[in-house]
């Protein structure tokens, strides 16, 4: 196969497709997911509080997820510029759009920190056969605004994505991610995400 493909002009993409399991990602109802710490989703510290014993909670327990809605749309183009240094407003209008209108089971959220959104991830679960919820869900992106990176935000975006996935009976998780994208990679596999030993070739057309 590998002959036929070179022979056909075909190249090794840059991109590879990484699977989770739903029930046993990291970040699952029941994982062993020690989340961030309450406090952290406010820029503000309080020196004076107690800290409780949250290392037993879900990350999603943590901040304020919610069903990403039409009027969030301003929000995700700020974040998605400053994470990528580009205005693809265009690009992100239609995600959200393919989120709320063309997928059968709205699972797509958004993070809130002090009532700003923080991140959000965009995902689409379909039907399949007698109205059953397809066993494969695709994750089509998820980012964070720098400001919050490393809060917990990620995590609990996911979170609340998987358990959401898992009372629809959604199997498993898919995306794609550029292999230079180590960052998002390290994100993605610490969290139960694994190459899905597939591999996607590309060839230009004259």
């Amino acid at each position: 196969m590998l002959r036929f493909l070179d022979h056909a002009g075909f190249e090794l993409g840059r991109y590879i497709v990484v699977d989770c399991p739903v029930q046993t990602g990291a970040l699952a109802a029941g994982g062993a997911e020690a989340p961030a710490e309450p406090a952290r989703w406010s820029r503000e510290i309080n020196y004076g509080a107690q800290q409780p014993n949250d290392f037993e909670a879900l990350a999603r327990d943590t901040g304020d997820v919610r069903t990403l809605t039409a009027d969030e749309l301003p929000d995700l183009v700020r974040i998605d510029r400053r994470v990528t240094g580009e205005d693809r407003a265009a690009f992100v209008r239609q995600l959200v759009d393919e989120a709320l209108n063309d997928s059968a089971v709205r699972v797509s959220l958004t993070a809130r920190v002090d009532g700003i959104v923080a991140g959000f991830v965009a995902a689409r679960a379909d039907f399949g056969d007698f109205g059953r919820t397809e066993p494969v869900a695709v994750l089509d992106t998820i980012a964070v605004d720098p400001d919050y990176a490393h809060h917990g935000v990620g995590h609990a975006l996911l979170s609340q994505l998987f358990v959401n996935l898992q009372a629809l009976r959604v199997e498993r998780v898919e995306t794609i991610v550029s292999r230079d994208n180590f960052a998002l990679l390290g994100f993605l596999y610490s969290v139960g995400f694994e190459h899905s030993g597939r591999l996607g070739f590309v060839k230009t057309l004259a």
